[in-house]
Order: C-alpha cells, then structure tokens, then sequence
C-alpha cells in the first residue's frame, strides 16, 4: 500500500515549501489547508512534474475537533500516513488585553489542540510501523514575547511537547522533529498584523524554501530540534545565559511598533 506524507498548512509560506521539498523526493502528499482551489493547483501541478499522487483536503484547523475530522477523512479513504508534517499555525500582534480573545483562543485550539490531536491520532497508526513527525515550532519557542503572548507561548508548548514525545516515541521508531525558523519571508505578519514591529527591521526574514530543505533534512535524520540559522542558535544560547527578566525587555524593544 502506497505511504503518504500529510502536510497541514500547505498552500503558502514553509508548508508549500515542505510540500515541494517532499514532492521532489517523491513523496506521495496528503495536502491540507482551508483554500480549495490553491490545494487542486498544488495537486496538479504535483502530480505533472513529479509523477505522484497527491491527495487534497479543504479543512480549517483551527475549528474544534478539526483535528479527528482530518484524520477520519483520510481513513476513509484507505490512506496510510508515515509522515506527518503540523505546520499550520498563527501569530497576532498587539497587547494582550487589547487584543480579540476570539483569535487567541482560535490560536490555541490550531497551534496547541489540533496539533496534539493529529499527533496522538497518526502517532497511534504509526506505532506498528515506524514513521516521523515534524511539528513546526518558532525560535519563540525558547523565549517570553510581550506583544506576541500568546502566539509565543502556543510554540513554547510546541517545543517542549516535541521534545517529550520523540523520548516516548523513540521505542516505536517514530521520530519526532520541532523544526525552530526565525523571521521568515511568508505571510505570517500580515496575518499577525504585525508589519510594522521592530523585529522586521531587527532581524532580516530568510526564504521559506531554505527553511523547508533544512527542516526536511533534519527530520529525515531524525534531529529532534532543528533551529534554523546560526544567528538564530548564537542568539537563543546568549539568552539561556541571560535572566529572563532581560530577555523579555529586549524581546518587548524588538517587537515594539517602528516610529514613523
């Protein structure tokens, strides 16, 4: 039977990146995220230049039982998944207690609820087989963010979730990846609404692809964490040697918005 790799997310940003890395390694590609026209162009064009079979499911992740609702739809279609790739996700920019509990809330339930659903979901199938999990987490995994609360907490949980459960996992031979990038050129800020934080001037986004090829790369050879760039490791270790209390005014000053 034909083994697929599930993307979540994968119509834009590191998911397509993923999806097109995976493809040109001829991985067959279950591909989800909430546009289905985007996902047929994806399937088409998938299918036409690397001769694979690709699968499409229109859902958003961020609803409540999403997550069993994905994977129903793919054992309803006899689909055996050995690779799993979280990678949906978003951020929101602003003051807490200014911001809209509605889209925290929504944060939560695609960053944190979903994400564990589908692993404990595909985890369980992968038991009898082996397979991989890559959960797609942030160099906000590793330090507070004023600004950006909550999105930075629902990564922490990310991380440390990952890293827990390729411990746990190790014994079934299922490796578990947190792949960590940095400021990246996707369209994470617009929906963050956070164009005009200083941490775009401050810190120079790098390519979706280039992120993607490292994250593979270190997923295939089962790297539990995988952090992005040698500035963004240089810049994580100087912080685990610096109180928190400074590290979450620096982080404050970065992502402060820009004077006009």
């Amino acid at each position: 039977m034909d083994k697929y790799t599930l993307i979540t997310g994968a119509s834009r940003g590191i998911g397509l990146e993923l999806a097109k890395t995976c493809a040109s390694k001829q991985h067959n590609l279950i591909l989800v995220s909430r546009s289905i026209d985007s996902l047929e162009e994806l399937k088409a064009t998938f299918e036409k230049n690397y001769h694979i079979k690709v699968v499409v499911i229109a859902l958003d992740l961020a609803k409540s039982d999403a997550g069993s609702k994905l994977y129903n739809e793919v054992k309803k279609q006899n689909l055996v998944t050995n690779i799993l790739i979280n990678n949906a996700g978003f951020g929101d920019y602003g003051y807490f207690l200014d911001s809209s509990l509605k889209k925290a809330q929504d944060m939560i339930q695609l960053n944190i609820t979903t994400l564990v659903e589908l692993c404990h979901l595909f985890g369980n199938d992968m038991k009898e087989r082996g397979g991989k999990i890559m959960n797609v987490a942030s160099i906000a995994s590793f330090i507070p963010g004023p600004l950006m609360a909550t999105y930075y907490a629902t990564k922490a949980f990310v991380l440390s979730f990952s890293e827990a459960l390729s411990k746990e996992l190790k014994p079934y031979h299922i490796s578990v990846t947190a792949l960590c990038p940095g400021t990246t050129k996707t369209n994470f800020f617009d929906v963050a609404s956070a164009n005009q934080s200083n941490i775009l001037k401050n810190m120079k986004p790098v390519s979706p692809e280039k992120v993607a090829i490292y994250g593979f790369k270190k997923m295939m050879k089962n790297k539990v964490v995988a952090l992005y760039g040698f500035k963004n490791r240089l810049a994580i270790f100087m912080t685990r040697l610096s109180p928190r209390t400074l590290v979450t005014n620096i982080v404050y000053k970065l992502q402060k918005k820009r004077k006009k």
